[in-house]
């Protein structure tokens, strides 16, 4: 309003246009600012929070998790990402692959084929999977499609002869008891689901 502070204009008169007599008095009665714990919990809507957290609690964890934002996906937006835990396979067989690791895609309904296609773009969209060089050499994997009873679906790739031609990594998995006895004690537990993790 021609250069004059809002929050500095309680009381103040405003003459607009020429005529004198039309003035109009500014009141500010009260001035909102949004809570900061609902801000947060709307930035991380889809999380679920204990009801037993305090609000103190509740606005340490989520500025914790904005912080660490870069680890965080919220809906369709690609993930973060480990860096420098980059994991390698070692195969036993060397190229041109058998024809057992370099098979056709399975046939598929017109149906089928979009909902891969939808999965394959929304993975690409999202950082998870990257489209290849011209100059690359990729042996791609048979695509499927896993179908859940409530109409959602997973795509996943059929490994099952790579499996025969990868070097075996055998390490100790700890056993989920003894994991289990170690959470005895613990006052709070937080459980983050990987977001994509199955790719």
């Amino acid at each position: 309003m021609y250069g004059i502070d809002i929050y500095n204009s309680k009381n103040r008169n405003i003459t607009i246009g020429t005529n004198n007599e039309k003035k109009f008095s500014l009141y500010i009665c009260e001035i909102f600012s949004q809570d900061p714990l609902e801000k947060l919990l709307n930035e991380f809507r889809e999380g679920q929070f204990s009801t037993a957290l305090t609000r103190k609690q509740k606005l340490s964890l989520l500025k914790m998790l904005r912080k660490n934002r870069p680890e965080f996906s919220i809906g369709e937006e690609p993930v973060g990402k480990i860096k420098g835990h980059d994991m390698e396979q070692y195969l036993d067989v060397e190229r041109p692959y058998p024809p057992m690791l370099r098979r056709p895609p399975y046939p598929e309904s017109l149906e089928t084929r979009k909902a891969i296609e939808k999965h394959i773009n929304e993975l690409l969209d999202m950082d998870v999977f990257r489209k290849i060089g011209n100059n690359e050499i990729v042996e791609i994997t048979t695509p499927l499609l896993i179908t859940w009873h409530d109409g959602k679906s997973r795509l996943c790739g059929d490994f099952r002869a790579l499996n025969n031609y990868t070097k075996a990594d055998r390490k100790p998995i700890p056993r989920i008891p003894h994991a289990l006895d170690k959470l005895a004690k613990a006052k709070y537990i937080t459980k983050m689901d990987c977001m994509k993790g199955f790719h």
